[in-house]
């Protein structure tokens, strides 16, 4: 006999198994009382009718002989396939069996297994015997034949089937479901099915963008040099916006962030810096807040093409002593008369635009001195040939020199504006160059009115012919330079080239500027009525 065969012929179970005994005894259990109610059936229906006796079935030739006992012979009723010795009447005793003081092993299937846990080897299970087919039974006896509730073993999770890998495993969901591999919908059914889990998703993400660009893990600390003045009483936001104008940082409202996640909002020193392009926020606010050693001299720069009351500001913020524009009208250093200017009001044209060092709250006065001189060194190696044979003077040099500091936006083009105002000069021409009337009216950064083109002033030029009466700003060595030496052209008008920056473009003839200007409006117009440059990207 197998072992196998007393568990029925599962070819999973395991002889050895304490719960496959379980469940093999509780099945057996199950069989007898369907035996039992089945034999009180017959009973009933043997009073009223008697009943033939069931033809016992063939046995088969593969089926195992079975052993003798009352369960293998022929009743007039149909016998339970073991009796449960606990719940049915005792047996007649046997004779032929001896009195034991142990319970001895079982030698019949009306045995049942014992589930002592003494014993100290397991008894061998009979097996079990051929039994006669058993009438049908109406679904009510099918349900009342299950062991009540109480009695089922405790649900433990879904089994595995042995021999299948845990992939194959199926439940009451389907195949694959409930395992949290992806199957049956995987993880975006699950978040369609959770529609929070996507906004957290986006929001865990854009809190991590923003930290990114605020802290600048991997910035660096920028490249190039760039000049900064930050002025006293700025604010933090005021700051944000110089840096970000000038390229120094990305963006103003993280520079502002920063600085107050920082602690450090009271801690932006004002002064003159010279920063970086590209800075991270951390390093800007480093450079702003380092306390600075009490400089020994201070450093003023005057910017070419600045008009005295334009710079007369930036002499201020340096901590200079003294009204600039009071300094620079008259100085013993210097006499516009001996460079021809005799009806000079002003010392304009003659500040030589530089950089000069200073002790801290020097007098302004000291500052034009160092100009003035700063101007004769230079004057004196400037040929002047040219602009004498045509009967200009030094002073006549420095006038168109300060319009061409003004006019000419790119430096090739210096000598070509120089040669408009020469050859305008000598046609007669007025020079109808707007510079000149910013000069008259101090408008230097917004567009010109019609009134402002019309000022009545010596110094409009589109309504006076010749030089206006003086320089009108402070210009640069080149300036003074291609002032002296134009370039030899016929050109006699210009006009602002469209898609470049700050480049002129010169014609002829009337007609051809026409064309010119023509051209330029159209790209100004296209352009939302903004000037057509380049100079922004």
């Amino acid at each position: 006999m197998s072992d196998d065969d007393w568990l029925g012929g599962d070819p999973f179970a395991n002889p050895d198994d304490p719960a496959a005994r379980e469940r093999e005894q509780r099945r057996l259990e199950r069989e007898e009382k369907r035996g039992k109610r089945e034999e009180k059936r017959g009973k009933k229906a043997g009073k009223a009718a008697p009943a033939p006796s069931p033809a016992a079935p063939e046995p088969s030739p593969d089926a195992p002989a079975a052993p003798a006992g009352p369960a293998a012979s022929s009743t007039p009723s149909p016998q339970p396939l073991l009796p449960e010795p606990q719940q049915s009447p005792a047996p007649p005793p046997e004779p032929q069996r001896p009195p034991a003081p142990a319970q001895p092993l079982p030698t019949s299937e009306e045995s049942v297994v014992s589930q002592s846990p003494l014993a100290s080897e397991k008894p061998p299970v009979p097996p079990l015997a051929a039994q006669p087919p058993l009438p049908p039974r109406s679904p009510e006896e099918e349900f009342w034949d299950e062991d009540p509730p109480a009695e089922e073993e405790p649900f433990d999770g879904l089994p595995i089937a042995e021999g299948l890998p845990p992939e194959q495993t199926t439940d009451a969901r389907g195949p694959g479901r409930g395992r949290g591999d992806g199957s049956g919908g995987g993880r975006l059914a699950a978040l369609g099915r959770h529609p929070f889990r996507i906004v957290g998703a986006i929001a865990a993400i854009l809190v991590l963008w923003f930290l990114f660009a605020l802290f600048q893990p991997f910035h660096g600390d920028g490249s190039g040099k760039v000049a900064i003045a930050i002025p006293k009483g700025a604010s933090v936001s005021e700051v944000g916006d110089l840096l970000g104008e000038k390229g120094v940082i990305d963006s103003s409202t993280l520079f502002q962030v920063r600085v107050t996640l920082d602690g450090k909002r009271s801690d932006l020193f004002p002064g003159h810096y010279t920063l970086a392009h590209g800075m991270s926020y951390s390093s800007a606010i480093d450079a702003l807040t380092t306390p600075r050693e009490k400089p020994t001299t201070t450093t003023v720069t005057i910017p070419e093409g600045y008009a005295r009351s334009q710079a007369a500001p930036l002499v201020a913020e340096d901590g200079l002593k003294g009204s600039y524009m009071k300094e620079t009208v008259k100085s013993k250093y210097l006499n516009p008369a001996k460079y021809g200017g005799k009806g000079a009001k002003d010392l304009e044209g003659f500040l030589f635009p530089d950089t000069f060092e200073l002790k801290p709250g020097s007098p302004v006065g000291n500052l034009v001195q160092l100009q003035l001189q700063d101007f004769q060194r230079r004057i004196k190696g400037v040929n002047m040939s040219y602009a004498k044979s045509k009967n200009l003077t030094v002073f006549d040099v420095l006038t168109i020199a300060s319009m061409v500091e003004r006019e000419a936006g790119v430096a090739k083009q210096r000598k070509l504006v120089a040669s408009v105002i020469y050859n305008r000069l000598h046609e007669g021409m007025p020079l109808g160059i707007d510079a000149t009337i910013r000069f008259a009216t101090g408008n230097y950064e917004e567009p010109l009115t019609e009134s402002q083109l019309a000022v009545n002033s010596p110094y409009n030029t589109r309504t006076n012919a010749g030089l206006p009466p003086g320089p009108i700003n402070s210009p640069g060595l080149a300036a003074i330079e291609a002032a002296a030496h134009p370039a030899k052209t016929d050109y006699l008008f210009y006009v602002n080239k469209p898609g470049t920056c700050d480049e002129l473009a010169f014609a002829k003839t009337e007609a051809e500027f026409e064309r010119n200007v023509e051209k330029y409006n159209s790209a100004r117009e296209a352009n939302g009525g903004n000037e057509p440059s380049t100079c922004g990207e």
